[in-house]
């Protein structure tokens, strides 16, 4: 039975000897009216006659885009248990109880770099491919010859441009899988630590509008043998993506480092400008591990998102089609495995993808309704559907 008092906001007794809680801690600064999107819970699990918790996790609550549009998600990091109580199988109940905690207030949630092998035995899936630019600096040079058009400026940033670039954040990923909704309040930005160097902001002003930023790390000193890195880079256009690239490789050269690496998605402004350089795309696909998300209610969510699945039909399919596949859909006839469902609803696989890959995972159905899925599930990168995308700074 669970009990609140004082200290915790869940506190209950999961067997003999082991008690689990949960604290809700909102971030500093966090408006009221917006704490679904800014607390954080620590959840702890504490063993008879030892002072401190054997382990614990985070869950961080967020709206993560399925397209055009976002949803209440919740997603777990900082996963530890204390080295001295492991091989007890505390995470295995920790987690069994976390995902119950996470699954009365979100239909989906998400594991922020999983731990390799643990979380497909609690419904969790790879359903994120990553990617970067690789860009050597030789490639950028060149960009320093076109010239900042109209009155738009390089000019230094301060902590009141943030709202600015969220809300740009917002309207360049507006459609795109995996990427979080920025409350105006977001700062993600990294703080510096001991020999460990945090976040630059580089910001082209269009007048008193902003026409793009790019995050990168701050200025680093000694040997460089890394590569130099932008975690993010929004622009309105190609041009302001190519000075914002200009600046940055500026920068690369200035700390000795021969490559850059852009990390941004193949369809954004950044990732076209980054192609048309030359630069090389690196594809990842791990097989366990990375960014993985699970279904909790599939009816709930499936209803959030049919108006996101009827837009990505347009006129692909008569509607009476459209609903007849989407009760199939939701009755679990039609792609009856909830796994293979969020790699297709996410943009990890198209139908077709997933026919060759896991067709198993399809229905009796799945070809009576070709064409719905197909214009339902026609994979990221499509033009309705844009390649989904985790940017690092709103990881957890």
């Amino acid at each position: 039975m669970t009990e609140t008092n004082t200290h915790f906001d869940v506190e209950e007794i999961l067997e003999p000897g082991l008690r689990y809680t949960e604290e809700v801690v909102l971030k500093p600064g966090a408006p009221p009216t917006d704490d679904a999107k800014r607390a954080q819970r620590d959840c702890k699990l504490w063993a008879e006659g030892v002072d401190e918790p054997v382990s614990g996790l985070e869950i961080v609550s967020f709206q993560k885009r399925f397209g055009a549009i976002s949803l209440p998600s919740e997603g777990i990091g900082g996963v530890n248990t204390d080295p001295k109580h492991r091989q007890r199988g505390y995470i295995r109940k920790l987690l069994t109880r976390v995902r119950q905690s996470m699954a009365s207030r979100a239909d989906v949630g998400f594991v922020s770099e999983a731990i390799e092998g643990l979380y497909e035995k609690f419904g969790f899936v790879n359903c994120l491919t990553e990617g970067h630019f690789v860009l050597p600096l030789r490639f950028v040079d060149r960009l320093c010859a076109y010239p900042l058009q109209g009155g738009r400026s390089l000019r230094p940033f301060t902590t009141g441009d943030l709202p600015a670039m969220a809300a740009l954040f917002n309207e360049v990923h507006v459609q795109r899988p995996w990427t979080h909704v920025r409350p105006s309040s977001w700062n993600q930005l990294r703080a510096p630590r001991t020999w460990e160097p945090g976040s630059a902001v580089i910001l082209l002003a269009d007048g008193a509008a902003l026409a793009g930023y790019a995050i990168v790390t701050e200025r680093r000193f000694g040997v460089v043998h890394s590569p130099y890195i932008v975690d993010e880079l929004a622009a309105r256009d190609a041009a302001a993506a190519r000075a914002l690239l200009a600046e940055a490789a500026t920068i690369c050269a200035d700390q000795g480092a021969t490559e850059m690496w852009l990390r941004e998605p193949l369809d954004s402004t950044a990732g076209r400008v980054a192609r048309g350089l030359g630069g090389e795309y690196r594809l990842r696909f791990p097989a366990t591990g990375g960014m993985m998300g699970g279904i909790f209610h599939r009816s709930a969510l499936l209803g959030a998102l049919e108006p996101e699945l009827r837009r990505r039909l347009g006129a692909a399919a008569p509607t009476a089609d459209h609903d007849a596949a989407y009760a199939l859909l939701e009755q679990g006839e039609l792609i009856p495995d909830d796994q293979t469902l969020l790699r297709l609803l996410l943009g990890y696989w198209s139908i077709g993808g997933a026919a060759i890959t896991d067709a198993t995972g399809l229905g009796g159905p799945a070809e009576r309704y070709a064409d719905v899925l197909a214009a339902w599930f026609p994979g990221g990168g499509a033009p309705s559907l844009p390649q989904a995308y985790a940017h690092h700074l709103d990881r957890y």
